[in-house]
């Protein structure tokens, strides 16, 4: 039977421009202890954000907002909106060139093109295989995220496009620092496919064919959450240094006593 996995209540707005926005207070350690509420968020990107989202974002007290989105992310959805006395830092977690012509076809591509691009599992298998590279060839970008939280960026706000894939990458590693049980770090991923949370799929064309049950069928895998993919990220992880404790170490290069005040800054 799936434990339930217990949640305290955290500040959870309705935000109008801001999708997939939470606050990843609540989640219990497998040393008994639980992620500070308000210390840690995640979202979507804050570019479309309201002066209204904008006013209770700058009410949470952030320190920084790290935006693991590409130029040409910025391209297609514009720059965060600026919030006072917030340290901006963009940390791309993937390159503009990567899979340029596979989201030209996502965006593009007539029914039988998306059929011979993602049908019989081609598009899950591509997003396993992107959690897996991103965990193994990103370590440089995860440790300098986690060395900021550990010195000096907390509260902080981890966002990409959607607040799914790189964002929660982002966020997975670092409740593995945190040591957060595995099966709270997967219930927290997967609140990101809530349908008031998930991302607009963009399509060129608003003709009943581009949005056709079928094409959103064959899209789905690319904007949903899924465990298989979060499980494909740590199976890489554990092939590639043999546990978390060495990846941490090793390809991380945090040491205890950065971990300490990691755990200090973000546990209760």
């Amino acid at each position: 039977m799936t434990q339930q996995i217990p949640q305290t209540p955290s500040v959870e707005p309705e935000l109008t421009g801001v999708r997939n926005f939470r606050d990843v207070g609540g989640l219990p350690t497998l040393d008994g202890r639980r992620v500070s509420s308000g210390r840690l968020f995640r979202s979507g990107h804050l570019a479309h954000a309201t002066e209204t989202d904008a006013e209770f974002l700058a009410s949470l007290g952030l320190h920084t907002v790290f935006d693991f989105r590409n130029a040409a992310d910025h391209a297609l959805e514009g720059p965060d909106v600026e919030l006072p006395g917030v340290r901006n830092v963009n940390i791309p977690l993937s390159d503009p060139a990567d899979g340029k012509e596979f989201w030209r076809m996502v965006r593009d591509g007539n029914l039988d093109q998306l059929r011979e691009l993602l049908g019989e599992g081609r598009a899950a298998a591509r997003m396993a295989h992107s959690y897996r590279q991103i965990i193994t060839t990103r370590t440089a970008e995860h440790s300098r995220v986690v060395h900021a939280l550990a010195e000096d960026s907390v509260p902080a706000l981890m966002h990409c496009a959607a607040g799914k894939d790189r964002a929660g990458l982002s966020i997975a590693v670092t409740l593995l620092a945190l040591r957060v049980e595995r099966e709270a770090i997967v219930a927290d991923y997967l609140e990101s496919n809530a349908p008031h949370r998930r991302y607009r799929v963009h399509r060129s064309s608003d003709s009943a064919e581009a949005r056709s049950p079928e094409v959103m069928e064959l899209l789905a895998p690319l904007f949903d959450a899924r465990a298989e993919y979060l499980t494909a990220a740590f199976e890489a992880l554990e092939e590639t240094w043999g546990s978390v404790e060495a990846y941490l170490a090793e390809g991380l290069g945090l040491t205890p006593a950065t971990l300490d005040r990691l755990r200090d800054r973000l546990l209760d």
